[in-house]
């Protein structure tokens, strides 16, 4: 699950010092693999979309399960919007602007305002005074420690699997990107595009309803939108906070490390890494976002000293993930419920 070496701040900056240029090459956008990712990405999508609009009066379970699978594609369909927001899916800025506002209608996420907000988190990632943005939020053993009863049981509510990986992403997609949420100053006009872009795809959304019956319309866009939050909360869960990630006040942040320790290899079979854009390949795309997602793969395979630092994870091994519960500054690591009770059992009875 973990790498060999133990690494250290120094070991990743030592054998790391060249990275900037290791990335360099790969930081081309393609216009035909991005044209080609374009079509298999959007193709099966509304593929699938029709097959689950005519199953629902034929079987919901079989709708559902449609959905399920959509969900992948739709993953798919927003890292290429992701990667619009990066500028580094097409060379020109303007045809990242528009293909990545044309994916904000399947994914139904704002482009503009996402995209700045998790560049906020590719600037600030593993810096504990930013965790909550762009960031699902956590606490540390003194933070938690320090909370009344009822504070901790809204925290120990707030991580428990089904809340932060089923309610939590039905949250955040329905309301906590229909408001400005976030901001910074001089981001008046970004509020003022993530409103646009809400009231438009709010727009399509009637118009389709009306168009195809709201039932029907509801129960396949419904059911997608909700698989795709489950999945892609669990990706972002896992590439950061797994067992020994990186987190540091800004005075002791380091950006390479951040991005090394900080961020997952997700180990997963072909396929997979195709239905998720290959963003299990977490590490190098936090070393330079500006490598578009089909060169992650190859940048991983022809440079292997990016591997030997990073935390690889399979699927399976993922899976005790959901018990990472605090940061334990002390150990650098991430601890479970039962392993803080137990830490301060035996605290008490030692004092």
């Amino acid at each position: 699950m973990h790498s060999s070496v133990t690494p250290t701040v120094d070991d990743i900056n030592q054998h790391l010092r060249n990275w900037k240029a290791i990335v360099a090459k790969y930081q081309k956008a393609n216009s035909a693999r991005a044209i080609g990712q374009i079509f298999t990405s959007f193709g099966p999508f509304v593929a699938l979309w029709i097959a689950m609009y005519f199953s629902v009066d034929y079987s919901l379970w079989l709708t559902f399960a449609l959905g399920a699978l959509n969900a992948f594609f739709l993953v798919r369909i927003f890292i290429i919007q992701h990667d619009c927001g990066h500028y580094s899916f097409f060379q020109k800025r303007r045809v990242n602007d528009a293909i990545g506002f044309v994916c904000s209608f399947f994914s139904s996420i704002p482009y503009t305002y996402w995209a700045r907000v998790h560049s906020f988190h590719h600037g600030h990632t593993g810096q504990l005074e930013h965790r909550d943005i762009g960031d699902i939020d956590f606490l540390t053993v003194e933070e938690y420690r320090a909370l009344s009863k009822w504070g901790r049981f809204k925290y120990r509510l707030f991580r428990s699997p089904i809340v932060l990986f089923v309610v939590v992403p039905v949250i955040y997609l329905g309301v906590m990107l229909r408001i400005p949420s976030i901001t910074f100053e001089g981001w008046t006009p970004i509020h003022r595009k993530q409103h646009l872009n809400n009231l438009l795809i709010a727009a399509v959304y009637v118009g389709l309803g009306f168009l195809l019956g709201w039932k029907a319309f509801l129960i396949v866009q419904g059911s997608i939108i909700f698989f795709f939050g489950i999945i892609a909360f669990w990706f972002f869960y896992v590439q950061h906070q797994h067992e020994h990630t990186y987190m540091q006040w800004t005075k002791n942040w380091d950006y390479l490390t951040a991005a090394i320790r900080g961020a997952t290899f997700y180990k997963l079979p072909r396929f997979l890494h195709f239905l998720t854009g290959n963003i299990g390949y977490h590490h190098i795309h936090h070393l330079s976002s500006r490598i578009p997602n089909y060169n992650l793969r190859r940048c991983a395979r022809e440079n292997p000293v990016l591997q030997k630092y990073v935390t690889k994870i399979s699927f399976f091994q993922s899976l005790p993930m959901m018990f990472n519960k605090l940061w334990d500054e002390e150990k650098q690591r991430m601890i479970s419920f039962r392993e803080f009770y137990r830490s301060e059992t035996s605290g008490t009875r030692m004092a």
